[in-house]
């Protein structure tokens, strides 16, 4: 039967709006198939996503529901409205089988664009990761399991690459809850001003914040020629290997807090030139001592009974110091190599304001968890990462087609899209 067309499809107002959207996307080659059914266009699979995102869509039935009962933005994206869809099967191996580097270069190059038509700056940046919960039983306190089901040891299978990770709560201001789940996190690196995202990878839940911090720091700066002013972080960063980085090769200042975690308790005393022990001698000092894996030197200074003449005098330690017989006593390390931390002002008025602007990428965040990142429909490394890099480059579609229609106030509206935008 000849197909009749009542309309011209390109003439469609959803077909208009959302090529405006869809413009800056390049297209994705194309996967030969010698056997099987004809493949769906994998640009067009790639925009269908986008608007599942839109449209905040929970499950990949949903989405195929919506294109089966609604021909007209099933062709906006790309598919022959007058055939069937694609199935669940399909999406899911869209996210599975796509190469991750393939859209990683589709979000650089969105990111450029961002760049290029001046919409973010990239002078202040912001670090921080948060948590993809996977649809496991072990997640689910309704569901039974035959076993510890936070057992690190033990991997779900419902996910095998998914990883133990915890979730930190403030339900109070002074107290902190911590509960455990299996997933992932995912880590990105945002423009503190337009709170936009410039660069993210995804990992599984038990990489910690800090092992990416510096490869992706180097990679925005790398690839987008930024000339980085300041970096933030919340205390998580706090480390010597990310702040020297940042200080002496981004030449950047750092805003990063003092984590407890890294500040030692000083259980000795100076008189003079001798340092004593909680027992009153002076410690024995035992010589200096450089770590080859920072290159930090240290005064070592041990117990002065086990070591020193002191052990003429008393036969046990006169505080009962648990280390006296596990350890033999107490062993005292003085840091001779000048500390990265001296060169942060951290009670100065500047810091505490540029600190209070790390809150941005709490928003950001929460933006890509509401259209992508939160309950995700697929489960497996792969298709997690492309998931999560497919929420990223809704965000900068959305910028990119706010700027360009005249709504820069709009670059952020995300969740507002599908029912305001373009209207």
């Amino acid at each position: 039967m000849k197909q009749l067309d009542l309309l011209p499809l390109e003439t469609l107002p959803p077909r208009v709006k959302y090529d405006f959207l869809f413009e800056p996307l390049p297209s994705l080659p194309i996967n030969p198939k010698l056997i099987g059914r004809p493949p769906f266009s994998r640009d067009a699979l790639l925009k269908a996503f986008v608007y599942k995102a839109l449209r905040r869509l929970k499950t990949l039935s949903d989405l195929t529901f919506e294109f089966h009962n609604n021909p007209i933005m099933s062709q906006a994206v790309g598919f022959n409205p007058y055939k069937a869809p694609p199935s669940i099967e399909r999406f899911s191996e869209f996210l599975r089988e796509t190469p991750h580097p393939l859209l990683q270069n589709i979000r650089v190059l969105l990111v450029q664009r961002v760049l290029d038509e001046k919409i973010i700056s990239g002078k202040h940046l912001v670090m921080d990761s948060c948590p993809i919960v996977v649809k496991v039983r072990e997640n689910n306190f309704k569901t039974s399991v035959s076993k510890n089901r936070f057992d690190k040891t033990q991997r779900p299978k419902g996910d095998p690459d998914a990883r133990l990770g915890i979730l930190i709560h403030f339900p109070q201001p002074s107290k902190t809850q911590i509960r455990y789940f299996w997933g992932y996190r995912n880590h990105l690196v945002a423009d503190t001003e337009e709170e936009l995202p410039l660069w993210e990878i995804t990992h599984p839940a038990d990489v910690s914040e800090v092992h990416p911090a510096i490869p992706m720091l180097q990679k925005t700066k790398e690839t987008f020629s930024l000339l980085i002013e300041i970096v933030s972080g919340d205390a998580y960063y706090d480390s010597e290997k990310i702040l020297s980085f940042i200080i002496e090769d981004l030449k950047a200042q750092a805003i990063i807090p003092r984590n407890p975690r890294t500040q030692q308790s000083t259980p000795y005393t100076f008189k003079g030139d001798d340092v004593y022990c909680q027992a009153d001698p002076p410690l024995y000092r035992k010589g200096k001592m450089t770590v080859k894996r920072t290159g930090i030197t240290y005064l070592q200074y041990c117990c002065p009974i086990h070591f020193g003449k002191e052990r003429q005098k008393y036969l046990l330690c006169p505080v009962s110091h648990p280390k006296f017989i596990n350890q033999k006593g107490c062993n005292v390390l003085i840091r001779l190599t000048p500390s990265i931390r001296e060169r942060i002002d951290y009670g100065s008025e500047t810091f505490k304001e540029l600190h209070k602007k790390r809150s941005s990428v709490e928003r950001v965040f929460s933006r890509l968890l509401s259209i992508a990142m939160q309950e995700p429909p697929v489960i497996g490394i792969d298709a997690i990462r492309n998931y999560c890099t497919i929420g990223h480059i809704t965000v900068l579609l959305v910028a990119l087609a706010a700027k360009r229609s005249g709504h820069q106030d709009k670059i952020r509206f995300v969740r507002s899209f599908v029912p305001n935008f373009l209207s």
